[in-house]
Protein backbone atom coordinates (compact mmCIF):
# COMPACT_ATOMS: atom_id res chain seq x y z
CA UNK A 1 0.00 0.00 0.00
CA UNK A 2 0.96 3.80 -0.56
CA UNK A 3 2.04 6.10 1.57
CA UNK A 4 -0.27 8.34 0.59
CA UNK A 5 -3.27 5.22 0.74
CA UNK A 6 -2.05 4.71 4.29
CA UNK A 7 -2.45 8.55 5.07
CA UNK A 8 -6.25 8.50 3.51
CA UNK A 9 -7.21 5.13 5.12
CA UNK A 10 -5.74 4.98 8.52
CA UNK A 11 -3.99 8.01 9.26
CA UNK A 12 -6.61 10.44 9.25
CA UNK A 13 -9.15 8.46 11.28
CA UNK A 14 -6.17 8.43 14.00
CA UNK A 15 -5.54 12.21 14.09
CA UNK A 16 -9.60 13.41 14.04
CA UNK A 17 -10.10 10.72 16.85
CA UNK A 18 -6.67 12.56 18.99
CA UNK A 19 -7.21 15.94 18.23
CA UNK A 20 -11.40 16.08 18.04
CA UNK A 21 -11.71 17.39 14.52
CA UNK A 22 -15.41 18.38 13.59
CA UNK A 23 -14.19 18.16 9.67
CA UNK A 24 -12.08 16.02 7.64
CA UNK A 25 -10.55 19.01 5.58
CA UNK A 26 -9.15 20.04 8.87
CA UNK A 27 -6.64 17.59 9.25
CA UNK A 28 -2.95 18.23 8.52
CA UNK A 29 -1.61 16.30 5.67
CA UNK A 30 1.57 16.76 3.71
CA UNK A 31 2.06 19.88 1.58
CA UNK A 32 5.33 19.64 0.15
CA UNK A 33 9.12 18.53 0.76
CA UNK A 34 12.36 20.97 -0.19
CA UNK A 35 15.86 19.02 -0.48
CA UNK A 36 18.28 21.86 0.30
CA UNK A 37 21.95 21.49 -0.41
CA UNK A 38 24.26 24.33 0.10
CA UNK A 39 27.79 24.31 -1.31
CA UNK A 40 29.71 27.54 0.27
CA UNK A 41 33.24 25.72 -0.91
CA UNK A 42 31.20 26.18 -4.54
CA UNK A 43 32.80 29.86 -4.87
CA UNK A 44 36.41 28.31 -5.12
CA UNK A 45 35.08 25.23 -7.18
CA UNK A 46 32.20 25.53 -9.43
CA UNK A 47 32.60 21.61 -10.33
CA UNK A 48 31.37 20.65 -6.86
CA UNK A 49 27.82 22.28 -7.48
CA UNK A 50 27.57 20.26 -10.45
CA UNK A 51 28.02 17.01 -8.80
CA UNK A 52 25.90 18.43 -5.79
CA UNK A 53 22.76 19.32 -8.57
CA UNK A 54 23.83 15.50 -10.12
CA UNK A 55 23.35 13.91 -6.90
CA UNK A 56 20.37 16.04 -5.55
CA UNK A 57 18.78 14.98 -9.01
CA UNK A 58 19.03 11.33 -8.46
CA UNK A 59 17.86 11.51 -4.94
CA UNK A 60 14.96 13.40 -5.96
CA UNK A 61 14.07 12.36 -9.08
CA UNK A 62 13.47 15.67 -9.95
CA UNK A 63 16.15 18.38 -11.56
CA UNK A 64 17.49 21.04 -9.09
CA UNK A 65 17.16 24.60 -9.05
CA UNK A 66 20.70 26.19 -8.42
CA UNK A 67 20.50 28.86 -5.49
CA UNK A 68 22.77 31.92 -5.69
CA UNK A 69 23.95 34.55 -2.89
CA UNK A 70 21.09 37.21 -2.45
CA UNK A 71 23.74 39.48 -1.32
CA UNK A 72 27.01 40.40 -0.95
CA UNK A 73 29.61 38.78 1.98
CA UNK A 74 33.40 40.17 1.54
CA UNK A 75 34.30 38.02 5.10
CA UNK A 76 33.14 34.80 3.14
CA UNK A 77 34.31 36.19 -0.46
CA UNK A 78 30.47 36.03 -1.94
CA UNK A 79 29.21 38.10 -4.05
CA UNK A 80 25.72 39.10 -5.10
CA UNK A 81 24.81 36.38 -7.56
CA UNK A 82 26.86 33.99 -7.04
CA UNK A 83 25.81 29.99 -7.50
CA UNK A 84 26.29 29.07 -3.59
CA UNK A 85 23.98 25.34 -3.58
CA UNK A 86 21.08 23.56 -5.08
CA UNK A 87 17.37 22.62 -4.11
CA UNK A 88 14.42 21.23 -5.47
CA UNK A 89 10.71 20.98 -4.23
CA UNK A 90 8.72 17.68 -4.22
CA UNK A 91 4.91 17.50 -4.40
CA UNK A 92 2.37 14.86 -4.98
CA UNK A 93 3.31 11.57 -5.44
CA UNK A 94 7.49 12.39 -5.81
CA UNK A 95 6.68 14.12 -2.64
CA UNK A 96 5.34 10.87 -1.11
CA UNK A 97 7.50 8.36 -2.69
CA UNK A 98 10.31 10.16 -1.08
CA UNK A 99 9.14 10.69 1.93
CA UNK A 100 8.83 6.75 2.14
CA UNK A 101 11.93 6.25 0.79
CA UNK A 102 13.83 8.65 3.51
CA UNK A 103 11.29 6.80 6.22
CA UNK A 104 12.30 3.03 5.57
CA UNK A 105 15.65 3.31 3.91
CA UNK A 106 17.80 6.45 4.36
CA UNK A 107 17.06 7.21 7.99
CA UNK A 108 17.70 3.41 9.00
CA UNK A 109 21.45 3.85 7.34
CA UNK A 110 22.65 6.29 9.37
CA UNK A 111 25.57 5.23 11.68
CA UNK A 112 24.14 4.86 15.27
CA UNK A 113 20.93 6.26 14.43
CA UNK A 114 18.49 6.21 17.37
CA UNK A 115 16.04 7.74 16.40
CA UNK A 116 15.50 11.78 14.79
CA UNK A 117 15.46 15.17 17.47
CA UNK A 118 11.47 15.72 17.83
CA UNK A 119 12.58 19.46 18.83
CA UNK A 120 13.33 20.73 15.25
CA UNK A 121 9.97 21.96 14.54
CA UNK A 122 9.33 26.25 13.47
CA UNK A 123 6.31 26.59 15.29
CA UNK A 124 3.29 26.30 12.86
CA UNK A 125 4.16 21.87 12.27
CA UNK A 126 6.53 21.81 9.71
CA UNK A 127 10.05 19.84 10.27
CA UNK A 128 13.40 20.47 9.52
CA UNK A 129 15.96 17.94 9.40
CA UNK A 130 19.38 17.99 8.77
CA UNK A 131 21.36 15.22 6.95
CA UNK A 132 25.49 15.16 7.26
CA UNK A 133 25.88 12.88 4.74
CA UNK A 134 24.43 11.92 1.08
CA UNK A 135 25.20 8.13 0.59
CA UNK A 136 22.40 7.17 3.05
CA UNK A 137 20.55 7.09 -0.10
CA UNK A 138 20.44 4.21 -2.09
CA UNK A 139 21.01 6.06 -5.52
CA UNK A 140 24.10 7.90 -4.32
CA UNK A 141 27.05 4.94 -5.47
CA UNK A 142 29.61 5.45 -3.10
CA UNK A 143 32.44 4.93 -5.17
CA UNK A 144 31.35 7.82 -7.48
CA UNK A 145 31.34 10.48 -5.20
CA UNK A 146 34.12 13.40 -4.86
CA UNK A 147 33.25 14.91 -1.05
CA UNK A 148 30.56 13.97 1.51
CA UNK A 149 28.23 16.66 0.89
CA UNK A 150 25.09 17.71 3.60
CA UNK A 151 21.66 18.65 3.06
CA UNK A 152 18.89 19.89 4.88
CA UNK A 153 15.47 18.24 3.94
CA UNK A 154 12.31 20.43 5.01
CA UNK A 155 8.77 18.83 5.74
CA UNK A 156 5.88 21.37 5.18
CA UNK A 157 2.22 20.44 6.59
CA UNK A 158 -0.89 21.99 7.00
CA UNK A 159 -0.74 21.59 10.54
CA UNK A 160 -1.15 24.42 12.88
CA UNK A 161 1.12 23.54 15.97
CA UNK A 162 4.02 21.99 16.24
CA UNK A 163 2.30 18.99 18.24
CA UNK A 164 -0.36 18.21 15.60
CA UNK A 165 2.27 18.08 12.95
CA UNK A 166 4.60 15.97 14.70
CA UNK A 167 1.80 13.31 15.56
CA UNK A 168 1.24 13.45 11.39
CA UNK A 169 4.82 12.70 11.25
CA UNK A 170 4.83 10.02 13.74
CA UNK A 171 1.57 8.09 12.22
CA UNK A 172 3.51 8.79 8.76
CA UNK A 173 6.21 6.69 9.91
CA UNK A 174 9.05 8.98 11.40
CA UNK A 175 10.91 7.35 13.67
CA UNK A 176 11.20 10.04 16.43
CA UNK A 177 13.80 10.04 19.62
CA UNK A 178 11.87 9.14 22.90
Amino acid sequence: MSLKAFYKNEVVSKLVETFDYKNTMEVPKLEKVVLNVGMGEAIHNIKLLDSAQAELKLIAGQSPVVTRARKSIAAFKVREGMPIGCMVTLRREKMYDFFEKLVNIALPRVRDFRGISGKAFDGRGNYTLGIKEQIIFPEIDYDKIDTIKGMNITVVTTAKTDQEGKELLKLLGMPFRN
